[in-house]
């Protein structure tokens, strides 16, 4: 299976409230929610579903409600511009990486294999992890270990790394490894969980993307539109949150004379919605997922 969808039903059921509407899928990946959103739509509605990944191509639906953009959902609007649409009804956005990139090694997102350093989820662009690696120096390593990994030893790793690199570059997933082998045993898979994951939204500037499309949604979805994001780790579900509790990243709104300031989205549950037990043990991968939903107002 190229991916299994995460949170499917939960997640459409929450996005689809007009079978007549239009609709975006921001990562098509196996199309599985693409799939479930047009089994909800009549033969008045629409879906348009970006994917960067040229591997995601393959899976293109043959539906003539259906529109699959090769495009990071970075470009959200000027893409459906194209198209001609300038507002939509609903938008779904499950975060992070593929089943299929994490299986297919010579990507190099796991960590379970030894692979060219990569990471790249367009694989036409140019920064790529071992570029990362090799040519940023020890200050933005350090940066990215600590912001983007939560690493705690974020400047010893920088200067570890700078220091191997000087003697021979580093180019596979393993040569990486082998510079923290002095780990503990119990300490490495949450470790090199942390340190791939810095490295990786480095390469793919995933919270910046992230951040561009929030900010777009909230343009072009109708009043009352639905935005439904599944994220992976806390990073992608601190900028979701508030985003969704008052349309900003950062500091707080203007307040009027009694406290009250302007919501940019109603919750539709004011927790996240995580998978149960079952989903969890069947797709290993959904037990770190949050979904949020918000109804624009």
């Amino acid at each position: 299976m190229y991916h299994n969808p995460v949170l499917l039903k939960q997640s459409v059921d929450d996005l689809v409230t007009n079978p007549d509407g239009i609709y975006v899928d921001c990562t098509f990946g196996g199309g599985g929610h693409s799939r479930e959103i047009l089994s909800r739509l009549s033969d008045k509605g629409r879906l348009f579903s970006f994917d960067q990944d040229l591997d995601a191509l393959k899976n293109a639906i043959d539906d003539p409600r259906f529109t699959l953009i090769n495009q990071n959902f970075r470009f959200l609007e000027n893409s459906l511009l194209i198209y001609g649409i300038s507002q939509v009804d609903g938008i779904l956005a499950d975060l992070g990486v593929s089943s299929h990139q994490f299986d297919e090694a010579e990507r190099g997102f796991s960590t379970r294999s030894n692979a060219p350093l990569d990471m790249r989820m367009n694989v036409m662009q140019g920064l790529d992890a071992k570029r990362v690696i090799n040519d940023y120096d020890e200050e933005q390593l350090a940066d990215i270990f600590y912001y983007y990994g939560e690493l705690r030893e974020a400047r010893k790793l920088a200067r570890d790394i700078v220091h191997h690199r000087k003697i021979k570059s580093i180019n596979t997933t393993e040569d990486l490894k082998k510079l923290f082998s002095y780990l503990p045993p119990h300490k490495v898979n949450k470790f090199y969980a942390q340190l791939f994951q810095a490295i990786r939204i480095e390469v793919n500037q995933e919270l910046e993307v992230l951040k561009e499309m929030l900010v777009q949604s909230y343009t072009i979805l109708k009043p009352e539109g639905r935005l439904v994001v599944i994220s992976y780790h806390s990073l992608e579900d601190r900028l979701v949150k508030r985003f969704l509790k008052n349309g900003m990243f950062e500091g707080e709104p203007e307040r009027d004379i009694y406290g009250n300031y302007k919501k940019a989205f109603e919750l539709v549950k004011s927790k996240a919605i995580i998978p149960d037990d079952r989903e969890i043990e069947e797709n290993s991968r959904a037990r770190s997922a949050k979904m949020r939903t918000g109804i624009k107002v």
